[in-house]
């Protein structure tokens, strides 16, 4: 019988001021917050419909009524983000597809994708790139493989570094898809049309109208 894989997501409180901080302008603090809480609740559903053995969040904050049953908070390490994304597997234990809170467009259909591949034994990982030359998953089947920490992140070679560490520790890699993430009021957007119905969508749709509003009010 092939063992169970965990599902992490690791996420920050969506505390206005906090997150999502290049959507301001131009969204205000709040909205940008309300943005944040958005792709982090369809983010949970869709790990929350996977088929993962566990789910957790590794968390920077307090859990709030967005978390839902199921889930099982732990804190994330003071560090750089590579260093709270190998302490998150380690402290999970493997296998586990760890993703972020920035593609709300994820399905658990390919979530479930990454997770078999890991229960199958045929990888040691797999990464999901970004289109921004980062990476939006990554799935491991030790969890004390340590690929991140030395990684530079947020740069437009972040998933090209990530793949060499990979390799330097000896370890093979199956692809996921690639997705946009959320990083400005643009791509979160584009991100929005991709997912009609959505609560993501339906924030930017509220949040564009009291801009309109916004402008009307001004007599620009």
């Amino acid at each position: 019988m092939n063992p169970g894989a965990a599902l992490i997501v690791l996420a920050k409180a969506p505390v206005a001021g906090r997150v999502k901080t290049r959507c301001t302008p131009p969204c205000t603090p709040d909205q940008a917050a309300a943005l944040a809480t958005a792709a982090l609740v369809d983010t949970l559903g869709a790990a929350a419909a996977s088929s993962a053995s566990r789910l957790v969040i590794a968390l920077d904050g307090a859990p709030g009524a967005w978390l839902p049953d199921g889930f099982e908070a732990i804190p994330q390490c003071e560090g750089s983000l590579g260093e709270r994304i190998d302490h998150a597997f380690r402290a999970v234990g493997a296998p586990a597809l760890l993703i972020g809170m920035d593609t709300p467009q994820v399905t658990s259909e390919m979530l479930d994708t990454g997770l078999a591949l890991l229960r199958s034994g045929t990888t040691d990982s797999v990464v999901g790139p970004s289109a921004d030359g980062g990476f939006w998953s990554l799935g491991l089947a030790r969890a004390d493989a340590d690929v991140c920490t030395e990684v530079p992140m947020s740069r437009d070679d972040t998933h090209q570094q990530l793949r060499s560490s990979l390799t330097r520790h000896g370890l093979s890699c199956a692809p996921l898809p690639e997705l946009v993430d959320v990083d400005d009021f643009a791509t979160a957007r584009s991100v929005a049309a991709l997912v009609p119905g959505s609560r993501f969508a339906a924030t930017i749709d509220s949040i564009e109208s009291a801009l309109d509003a916004a402008i009307v009010r001004s007599g620009r």
